[in-house]
């Protein structure tokens, strides 16, 4: 115990080195890191100024211009004021266009129209806001040009520190989800394995070789009896392997018509399974099932071989697994917990759900591109146990991270990854 203690101190410290790294050279969030560059000269403060309508300030000589993603009552959109030495100039005034480089070098090209005092993108802002920002703005044969980050969801890790961690990725694309439903049950012995032993004569039971509990095997004697009628001594035995579950014999008792050993061989044992009505249509003879039994953590398999014509009191009616137990860890008399497959369902897109973490008010997973790594918000819809569709937020064959993405999750967060409008 002492040396399975040491082993997971030692990895416990080298995850936190390993976490020191990535914090020291391999993080590449920078939501608040913000470089300006123009054609006109000079790099500006990389601290954002907000304007009158909340957005980003961005300043050349006289000419200003504020930006800000708007998105009351409408998708995520650019709106822009201009000004000249402080006046206010009217939209028609202004050229402007943006191009946003996404990861992975993806372009969104926006330019803008005039709506009421602003100037309105005419293209969805679509999530993650995350990219670098290039403005081109034109005002009287002038040109300003503004360049910076603006980053969220984001961060890099090396490959070796990746690997290092467990961070295993996926390709997204189509599967085929299990439509399953979850009922409950029991273990109960496959009675076409159970064998009642009696006397063939009338007779005085002299010895007795086996007690409740004991394993027998097929041939081993269980008992020796003497007959009343000839007095000879005969043997009793085992006409199955299996264990012995009822004893009604002992020396010097009469061995008459009664049952004086139940043997059940539990190499094989029944799983009875309660369906009731909501489910009873879907439910058919040959249907997969999983299940645990209540003595283990272990998940066992098998199909449903019969299903009873006759209902319960409770209006269930009872459904069959019959499932080898070679090695004797399914109990009868154990409740299980099961999961029958009741139909499939083929959806041209969906990730793992060990992948998903929560960002904001949205549910992602992290699209990897290189060593950088980056969310990506998902509509989600049908799902089994192990996938979930997606319906919009990520594109075939993108490749996710599909194991602890909550490393990357809690790196984002370590580096304060803005949502900046």
């Amino acid at each position: 115990m002492k040396l399975f203690n040491q082993q997971w101190a030692i990895k416990g410290l080298v995850i936190i080195f390993l976490a020191a790294l990535i914090s020291a050279g391999g993080n590449a969030v920078s939501g608040q890191n913000h470089s300006e560059s123009s054609a006109h000269g000079g790099a500006e403060e990389a601290e954002v100024v907000k304007g009158p309508h909340g957005g980003r300030m961005l300043t050349r000589g006289d000419f200003s211009l504020e930006l800000s993603i708007f998105e009351t009552g409408v998708p995520p959109e650019f709106r822009a004021w201009a000004s000249f030495k402080g006046q206010p100039l009217k939209p028609s005034e202004v050229d402007l266009n943006i191009k946003l480089t996404r990861l992975g070098g993806k372009v969104d090209d926006i330019n803008f129209k005039p709506h009421g005092d602003a100037m309105r993108g005419d293209g969805v802002i679509y999530e993650p806001h995350s990219f670098v920002v290039n403005i081109n703005a034109r005002y009287k044969e002038t040109e300003y040009h503004w360049q910076y980050d603006n980053f969220e969801g984001r961060t890099k890790i090396e490959t070796a520190v990746a690997k290092a961690l467990e961070i295993n990725t996926a390709i997204a694309g189509p599967v085929v989800l299990q439509q399953t439903i979850t009922v409950y049950g029991k273990i109960t012995p496959n009675t076409e394995r159970v064998s009642h032993v009696s006397a063939r004569f009338a007779g005085v039971i002299k010895s007795v070789s086996f007690s409740i509990g004991d394993v027998v095997t097929k041939g081993q004697i269980l008992a020796r009896v003497e007959s009343n009628e000839s007095l000879q001594l005969y043997t009793i035995k085992a006409p199955i392997g299996g264990v012995i579950t009822q004893r009604n014999a002992n020396a010097g008792e009469q061995a008459a018509e009664q049952i004086l050993f139940s043997i059940i061989d539990t190499s094989s044992v029944w799983v009875d399974l309660s369906i009731f009505p909501a489910n009873q249509q879907q439910v058919k003879v040959g249907a997969p099932v999983t299940f645990v039994p209540a003595n283990t953590h272990r998940s066992f398999a098998g199909k449903i071989a019969m299903i009873n014509i006759l209902a319960e009191a409770n209006q269930s009616v009872t459904a069959r697994v019959v499932v080898k137990n070679k090695d004797g860890l399914l109990l009868p008399g154990s409740f299980i917990k099961a999961k029958i497959k009741i139909g499939e369902i083929a959806v041209p897109l969906a990730v793992k759900r060990s992948g998903l973490q929560a960002f904001r008010d949205f549910t992602v997973v992290y699209a990897q591109i290189g060593e950088e790594y980056e969310v990506r918000m998902l509509d989600l819809g049908r799902k089994d146990d192990e996938w979930i569709e997606v319906l919009g937020g990520l594109e075939v064959g993108a490749r996710y991270v599909s194991e602890n993405s909550y490393v990357i999750k809690a790196d984002i967060e370590k580096s304060g990854a803005s949502h900046d409008h």
